[in-house]
């Protein structure tokens, strides 16, 4: 699970830059999470934050994306779960 806190959030694009899959973007100069489902809990997002803005909750988003891409070649590569940002599936 991710989270940003907006009163911390400086707007600085760290998080934004960093985000292998771009579930990140800036909206009225802050980070917003555009698309959960896509997030892999890498925790480079976290890990850049100058102002500790973002919180996350590693799980399994790693896991079930090198399942699904590179072991069983379920979804393209870069797709994760394979789900789109309007459902949710739980991975």
């Amino acid at each position: 699970m991710i989270a940003v806190d907006k009163d911390k959030c400086l707007g600085c694009s760290l998080c934004k830059n960093v985000c292998p899959r771009k579930v990140i973007t800036i909206a009225n100069k802050k980070a917003i999470i555009a698309d959960p489902v896509a997030c892999l809990e890498c925790g480079a997002c976290d890990l850049n934050c100058p102002a500790k803005a973002i919180s996350l909750t590693k799980g399994t988003g790693c896991l079930v994306a090198i399942l699904k891409e590179d072991i069983l070649k379920t979804v393209p590569k870069g797709t994760g779960c394979g789900c789109s940002s309007n459902s949710s599936c739980g991975c």
